[in-house]
């Protein structure tokens, strides 16, 4: 008859299993692809550390790609974040048919990565699409957003922003755990709504900021449907939305360089844990729990 420990491991074997087979063993042939020359159809052959030379000395698309990506990041994640705190301070007032709002606002993170919202976002700011057609209503002749370099990156900023409804949620459970006391005492001391926001609101909610830039700036690196689907796998214009992850995708499946496409991969990830190690080391100074 099993153990305690046995019974255990019998539990987590098709976890375990699940980890092996599909995540830690095609990350670890990744890691081993990534020092050859593979096109998917001959063996792969040992190269070395070509694949990251290229990268690093001979590759300015992959610095486009990083450029990109990075203003992405740098734009999207913060817009999201003070969306999704005015929206769940909004709610937590107190509205009546908080359920609803909620699930409404919700909604396009559970729709926002999806084939079908990149095809409508590229069908509203087309040149002849609704955004266009609303501004000609009164009078503004608009450019065409995605056929631009200098306008398209924008629109796949405003699709994610659009997508606050998860660190919303988050917010909104972060704010409801702030004593109402508090709040009374600073208003008996005479503090503004602003002065209870930077110096309550704030303050008290920063675990909850913590958590939620970590998640979507990850999720902001790791981005490609939007960008794949409005510029139609190209990342054009002019590599204006050749996000990172789109130009693996070009390498490994429009090139066959299933080699250089792994060593990319790994620098992806180790840009994230760069990331974010960072903030956890910079969290003391800005973080603050109860303690």
């Amino acid at each position: 008859m099993l153990g305690p420990s046995g019974a255990a491991y019998v539990f987590l074997f098709p976890w375990l299993a699940g980890f092996l087979i599909l995540t830690a063993g095609p990350a670890l042939y990744s890691l081993y692809l990534s020092f050859t020359d593979y096109d998917l159809i001959t063996p792969p052959r040992w190269a070395g550390m070509d694949n990251y030379v290229r990268i690093a000395t001979n590759d300015p698309t992959f610095q486009d790609a990083v450029r990109v990506t990075l203003t992405f990041v740098l734009l999207s994640v913060p817009l999201k974040l003070a969306v999704a705190l005015g929206v769940a301070m909004l709610l937590n007032r107190g509205l009546r048919g908080l359920t609803i709002y909620r699930a409404i606002f919700y909604l396009p993170s559970l729709l926002g990565t999806s084939v079908a919202i990149a095809v409508l976002w590229r069908q509203l700011f087309a040149a002849d699409g609704l955004i266009n057609n609303l501004l000609l209503g009164v009078g503004i002749q608009g450019p065409s957003w995605i056929s631009s370099p200098d306008t398209a990156l924008y629109t796949l900023v405003i699709l994610a922003v659009w997508q606050f409804g998860s660190p919303m949620i988050i917010f909104l459970a972060g704010l409801r755990q702030i004593p109402a006391d508090i709040y009374e005492a600073a208003r008996m001391d005479g503090a503004s709504k602003s002065r209870q926001f930077w110096r309550i609101t704030l303050p008290m909610l920063t675990p909850v900021v913590f958590f939620n830039a970590i998640v979507q700036t990850i999720d902001a690196f790791k981005a490609f449907t939007p960008a794949f689907i409005i510029s139609g796998g190209t990342g054009g214009p002019i590599n204006s939305t050749l996000f990172y992850t789109l130009y693996l995708y070009q390498e490994a499946f429009g090139f066959f360089r299933m080699g250089y496409a792994s060593a990319l991969a790994w620098i992806l990830l180790i840009m994230i844990a760069l990331f974010t190690a960072f903030s956890f080391l910079t969290a003391r100074y800005w973080v603050h729990y109860d303690d």
